[in-house]
Order: structure tokens, then sequence, then C-alpha cells
């Protein structure tokens, strides 16, 4: 009988002891692979919708919401800017370029930005299907909105006021056209719904005042053209010294706020690594308790197996056959608890990405990376190193003494 067919009906002798190792190595594996798939994912959705902005100037509040609302289009703005203040910041010589983005309505739970056909640029969309947004109340849609949705060119839809579909007001005497698809980008482009700026403030011409608690901030306008407002303001740097001079500029002399998303991700990085860091050092620290029961329960089955060890000794078995059985048994525990473990990862993976995408219309779904091929060898030398010591004390089994007994 060979090895392989030794080690299986060992590991089906104890099922319990097989069970109990390694469902605390698939934990621990679970958990890290898990947090690699999500950390490389998030992290990847963060850099590509960046999309190479260096500034982002709204109203006061905090800076990451401004960068979260402005760029992300996960969080409520912290208010309206003065348009003409956002005009005159464009005349500044470190302005390179500037994207104004008026937000506050929705189309089933995706954004409707009021904006200028340069926006997409900074996505590089290019549409699939139909014409660029011209006159008021038309529209170009994400390839995520006309999937959602259903939407297709010639369409017509209303907005309503913030994200939720029922709570908020929906402005049927103002329908949207949709003139255009855009094609897949992979960034936020895809989940939102394109129009004028002038859309944005026509629809809201007559709700000002109106009571916005549970939506978002509009943008509006009243019956003076020098009351119109925008939400926020995108910049791009002419050069370097803009990053020195800027932020600074518009903090200190306007009742504006600028917030450098590079800044702010960092920040938002170093707050996810303190907890992420935490969770890894308890995913490793079960790994290890794994390990030590993996090497405790197989020099506890040495007592019970020593006199079938002895017999496979005395009948020809070498002590290289019966180190490499212990050894076998511990790096195949050990290779099974990485799969299921890879598995459970996967499992949380799918649900994580499930809540992000209908909440937040972002995919974060991800099955495979790296770090797993990484993790594979370091499972294995885990069982290696776990069962190291219980195959050295069966390779020097005393045949007869054991035997005698």
């Amino acid at each position: 009988m060979n090895i392989f067919s030794l080690n299986r009906k060992q590991i089906k002798a104890k099922p319990l002891s097989t069970i109990l190792n390694i469902f605390l190595f698939a934990t621990g594996v679970a958990i890290i692979s898990f947090l690699f798939l999500t950390t490389d994912k998030i992290e990847s959705q963060l850099k590509n919708n960046v999309a190479n902005i260096d500034l982002v100037v709204g109203a006061k509040g905090s800076p990451l919401q401004l960068i979260l609302a402005g760029i992300y289009h996960i969080d409520h703005p912290t208010g309206n800017i003065q348009y003409k203040d956002a005009l005159e910041l464009t005349k500044n010589p470190l302005v390179k370029q500037a994207v104004p983005l008026a937000l506050g309505d929705s189309y089933h739970g995706f954004r409707i930005v009021g904006t200028n056909q340069t926006y997409p640029d900074l996505y590089h969309g290019q549409l699939k299907e139909g014409k660029p947004w011209k006159s008021a109340f038309e529209a170009n849609i994400g390839s995520k909105v006309a999937e959602k949705t259903g939407l297709r060119i010639g369409d017509h839809f209303a907005g309503v006021h913030g994200f939720i579909e029922e709570a908020g007001h929906a402005h049927h005497e103002h329908e949207y056209a949709v003139t255009g698809i855009f094609e897949e980008t992979g960034t936020v482009l895809d989940q939102l719904i394109l129009t004028n700026i002038e859309s944005v403030w026509k629809i809201h011409e007559h709700h000002h005042g109106h009571d916005h608690e549970t939506a978002e901030v509009h943008a509006q306008i009243s019956g003076n053209d020098e009351e119109k407002e925008i939400t926020l303001l995108l910049v791009k740097y002419t050069n370097p010294m803009g990053a020195i001079t800027l932020p600074r500029l518009v903090n200190s002399t306007t009742n504006m706020q600028a917030a450098s998303p590079a800044l702010e991700i960092n920040r938002l990085y170093s707050l996810m690594g303190v907890g992420v860091h935490t969770i890894r050092l308890i995913a490793g620290f079960i790994i290890i308790i794994s390990a030590f029961s993996i090497f405790i329960s197989l020099l506890n089955s040495l007592k019970e197996r020593k006199y079938e060890l002895a017999l496979i000794r005395s009948m020809g078995g070498s002590r290289n056959k019966l180190f490499s059985l212990i050894v076998l048994e511990g790096v195949t525990i050990a290779f099974i608890g990485y799969l299921a473990g890879l598995v459970l990862s996967r499992l949380g993976m799918l649900f994580i990405s499930y809540y992000a995408e209908t909440n937040y219309h972002y995919s974060l779904q991800q099955w495979f990376n790296l770090n797993d091929v990484y993790f594979l060898f370091v499972s294995l030398i885990i069982g290696l190193l776990s069962a190291l010591i219980p195959a050295i004390k069966a390779m020097r089994t005393d045949i007869s003494k054991t035997l005698s007994e």
C-alpha cells in the first residue's frame, strides 16, 4: 500500500480532529484572502476614478466627504457654491482645466450630473450609441445605467430628489431624453447620467427653499443669474506649483473649500490600513493556532499508531517512508484547509460585491489575486513545519521495542 492510500485512510480515521484542524486553517486563510481581494479591488477603484483630478473645490465641510461626493459619487455633497465664484477661480493661471458639476437628482439610484462635455474625457468616455447631449434635458447615460434601468436611445425619464426613489420628489414636468450611451469604462462614468448644467438649474428654479433634509443639496437658480449655484468644481493644475498655492488660496480667501484627492485618499488608506492590519494579525494568529493544532493532533496520533508504524517498518517500509507519511498528512490538512479558505473568501467576496453593487453601483467582484498563489506555498510550508517533529519521531520508531510491548 503506498503512502497516499495510507494518508487518506489516516485522515478519515479521525474525522472530528481532521475537520477541526481544517476549519481553523480555512478560517485564517479565508480572512486573509478576503482582505487581499477587497483591499486590492477597493484601491484599484479609488485610483481609477481619480482620473488625474488634482483638486476638488466645493462648499466648506468635510474634505473627505467632498472627495467621496465629487469623484466617487457615494456620499452627499457638503453644499453648493456660487457659480460666479467658481468662474472666477477658473481664471487663475494655475488652473489648466476646471469641470463644473451640479448634483442633486437621481434616477433609480443613479446620480444625474449636470456638467460639460469635458467630464467624460476625464475617464476616456466614448459613446457606444447615439450622440452627445446638446440641448437642455438631453442626457448621456453610462453602460451600467443602461444595463440596470433598461433605458435606450430615445427613451424619456424623470429624475427625483436625492438618491432614494421612494422618498424623493419626481420631476415629471421635466423629463430627460436619452441621446447617447457610453461604452463601459470600468470607472464611475459607467454609473452616471450626464446632462448640461442648465438642465439642472431649470429643474430646480421653482424649488428654491424646498426642504432637502432627506435629499442631496441641489444646484439652484433664482431669477437673478448672480445666484446661480453649482455643487463643485474638478480642477487640474497647470504645473506642480498649483498644489502648493491653489488649495491655500481657496481655503483662506474664499467661501469655498479645496480638497486634494491624493491627500484625502491617502488619509482614507491610513484609516483603513489600521483595521485591515489588525484583522490580518488576528487571521495570522488563527493560522498559528491551527498549525499547533495540527502538530498536537499528529503527535498524539503517534501514540495510537506506533504499532501500525512498527508493522510498516517490519514489512519493509523504510524510515523515509514513515517520515513522508506523517509529513504528507500535515501538508494534506493544510492544503485542504487552504482550498476551503479560498472558497469561503470567494463567498464573502460575492456577498460584499452584491452589497456594493446594490447600494453604491460599484462592482468589487474579483476572483483571483496573485497573493493567493504565494499564500498556497506559505500554507504548504506551515503544514510541513507542523508535521516535522511528529515525522522525525515516527522515523525513529524502535521496531523491536514497540512490537514487544
